[in-house]
């Protein structure tokens, strides 16, 4: 037996030293061929004094170990140049530092070896010394097939078949290699019979190395290493060493554990593995891996092709829909690890206001006041606001006011604007990351950038729901036409019948025909009226009005229908330049629908005040109520409503372009079950006597 695991070891020895010798001479001088000729250099060592031992029955010798170890640690610095070929200092810095490791541990693994003492020339061998050597080799193997795997699968396929037997050779060297310590291990002995076949795998291997030497004679592989590749092969190397040390501790366990050593173990190996999967489907941990691998093996934290790449793909890949703006919160979000985040957007009033949210409430209470400071920061600086960093830092937000809804918001960390056309769209606001992140200028920059693409996408969605609404128009006034056309017919028959009357009324047929004419005619304009709410245009007058005479006379009106409102006017003797008439239409119409949504018993309040500068008018019922997503997508939408047939969905539609359309806002607050109120804002202008029968021509749309 030994006879034979020393000729083994003798052509493995040949076998290294031929291909060190083609290498050498075929050597152009690039790092890839010098790191692959020191490695084939001192495999055949090894295999050569491997072959010496072989021939002295297995004695335990210092120097044999040493260059093993040497030998695993030149096959995993060739792996590591391989892989970092082509991606510049970004990417090879990190590999370096990874050698220097390995290095280290060789150090240290020599000297618990040194552990062999020699008492009287004879080797007394110390069990930490052999029990940490094999730890070593285990994991170096470890590391080997990682790399392998990972140089393999970061080659592109067209390039692959320069790599792939210098793949099989080296996986199979570092996987036998796995065996044998892997059994060592578990019998606390090296088998002869194993290690003396090793010769013959390492023969077996070389012609493999050599055809991919011939393959790529500067080595000059093209091989993405991208941070996947790192994240994934540190994760699987932490696991293989996790579950050595594991494996380690069981042994233990097992050896001194006496009666119960046994079930002991068992009950520590589940536990083990239970703690490995859930540190595995952590979302905290990978988070915690990334930002430390960015922060400490790279010059840039990011690789911007995944990012840039990731980012068109979740945005495309939704649809023109409400959908689209929680996918951009998330893709937003994902960049720093944020778990959750809110998204503004500017309305047609030109106030920012939460249109979605991921992960993350959407209801707070604000005025629209309160943004001004923040949205003019935002507008000028083009900068993401660390929420964190504004009292270490005041300098570098000076005058900005953060708006008080902030603080219904607690775990609050990141502003992100949204820039479309130069112009600030609306802004994110994101929670604070699983793993504490740094913000810099690098995160700074991404997350602009993305923030100024993701506003175009929103913008065309905005666009396409604009364009929705004006077919949805187009089609409301060829309606409208066609119904001019039958109302025209329905006038003609009407005014034969009278022009008729003064001759025939005596003829009780013409007045039986007439009757029937005019019977049909109404109920013809009857199904018109149910198909389509007439609207005309009329020329009126915007004028000083008396807000508390004005809500006076709605709800007079509105006093015999149930429940009959409440007037309530803290602060009298307010005045408003607009349209009288339609500003009472508009009110009665919000009124109207409040009846309609209240029982009988219920309760409906109008309420005048002064804020600021503003007259707000609110109407309070204790009816159905809406739910958040109703009041978003479809109470201030045209053709939306709830009445069935008996609407046209406009009303409120109708009355918020007015609203806007006088310089003031509307706004819905409401819960289901508890009622709704409206808020009517308008600019307050002093009445000037002088001036109070002055008025302005202008045409609206009225009911």
């Amino acid at each position: 037996m030994a006879n034979m695991a020393t000729i083994g070891y003798l052509l493995s020895t040949l076998a290294f030293l031929v291909l060190a010798i083609l290498l050498a001479t075929a050597w152009r001088g690039r790092m890839e061929g010098a790191l692959l000729l020191s490695a084939s250099a001192v495999s055949a060592l090894w295999a050569g004094l491997a072959a010496y031992q072989a021939g002295s029955e297995y004695p335990d010798s210092v120097l044999l170990v040493a260059v093993e170890l040497l030998r695993d640690i030149a096959w995993l610095i060739f792996l590591l140049a391989v892989l970092s070929k082509g991606r510049g200092k970004g990417i090879a810095h990190p590999f370096v530092r990874v050698a220097g490791v390995l290095s280290m541990i060789l150090v240290l693994v020599v000297v618990a070896v040194l552990g062999l003492v020699y008492v009287g020339g004879v080797a007394v061998p110390v069990v930490i010394g052999f029990d940490l050597r094999i730890f070593a080799s285990l994991g170096l193997a470890l590391v080997g097939l990682v790399l392998v795997e990972q140089l393999f699968r970061n080659t592109p396929l067209s390039q692959r078949w320069t790599i792939k037997y210098l793949c099989l050779g080296l996986g199979a060297m570092f996987a036998f290699d796995f065996y044998l310590y892997s059994d060592a291990l578990l019998l606390k002995t090296m088998d002869q019979s194993i290690w003396g076949a090793r010769g013959f795998i390492d023969l077996m291997v070389v012609p493999l190395i050599a055809v991919s030497a011939a393959r790529n004679p500067q080595w000059s592989l093209d091989v993405h290493v991208s941070r996947a590749f790192v994240f994934h092969s540190s994760a699987l190397l932490g696991a293989g060493l996790y579950l050595l040390v594991m494996a380690a501790g069981g042994y233990y366990i097992k050896l001194y554990g006496g009666d119960w050593g046994g079930a002991i173990q068992l009950i520590f190996f589940f536990g083990a593995g239970l703690l490995l999967l859930v540190l595995m489907f952590s979302g905290q941990m990978r988070a915690r891996l990334r930002i430390f691998l960015s922060k400490h093996f790279f010059n840039y934290r990011y690789d911007y092709r995944e990012e840039w790449l990731r980012l068109i793909n979740t945005l495309s890949g939704a649809d023109l829909d409400a959908s689209l703006r929680p996918r951009v919160i998330s893709a937003i979000a994902q960049i720093v690890e944020s778990p959750a985040g809110m998204l503004w957007w500017r309305q047609d009033d030109q106030i920012c206001r939460p249109v979605a949210g991921w992960n993350m409430g959407e209801e707070v209470d604000f005025q629209p006041e309160q943004n001004r400071s923040l949205e003019a920061f935002l507008a000028a600086q083009v900068w993401v606001i660390d929420l964190n960093e504004i009292d270490r830092e005041p300098e570098s937000y000076a005058g900005l006011e953060l708006p008080a809804w902030l603080e219904q918001l607690p775990h609050a960390w990141l502003i992100v604007p949204l820039h479309s056309a130069s112009e600030l769209s609306g802004f994110v606001v994101l929670s604070s990351p699983r793993a504490r992140m740094p913000i810099n200028w690098e995160v700074r920059d991404l997350l602009i950038t993305t923030g100024r693409q993701a506003a175009s996408y929103l913008a065309l969605l905005q666009a396409n729901e604009a364009l929705v609404d004006a077919r949805q128009f187009e089609a409301f006034n060829r309606l409208s036409a066609y119904v001019v056309h039958d109302l025209k017919n329905l006038v003609a028959q009407l005014s034969l019948v009278v022009s008729n009357a003064a001759k025939h009324r005596d003829n009780p047929a013409f007045m039986e025909d007439a009757i029937s004419t005019v019977e049909n005619a109404v109920n013809k304009m009857n199904r018109l009226l149910a198909q389509l709410r007439k609207g005309r245009l009329e020329h009126s007058q915007k004028k000083y009005v008396e807000l508390g005479r004005m809500l006076s006379d709605v709800a007079k009106v509105h006093a015999n229908s149930r429940p009959a409102p409440q007037l309530h006017i803290k602060d009298a003797g307010i005045n408003v330049i607009a349209d009288a008439d339609r500003l009472a239409a508009v009110i009665g119409h919000m009124v109207q629908n409040a009846q309609d949504a209240t029982a009988d018993d219920g309760i409906i309040d109008i309420e005048l005040r002064r804020e600021e500068n503003s007259a707000v008018i609110e109407i309070r019922d204790t009816g159905s109520g809406m739910d958040t997503q109703f009041i978003r997508e479809r109470l201030f939408r045209p053709f939306e409503t709830t009445k069935g047939n008996a609407g046209m969905g406009i009303g409120v539609y109708e009355s918020r372009e007015f609203i806007h359309s006088q310089g003031g806002s509307l706004d819905v607050r409401s819960e289901p079950g508890k009622g709704s109120s409206f808020f009517v804002r308008l600019k307050i202008e002093e009445a000037d006597p002088a001036q109070r029968d002055v008025s302005m021509q202008t045409t609206t749309v009225v009911d």
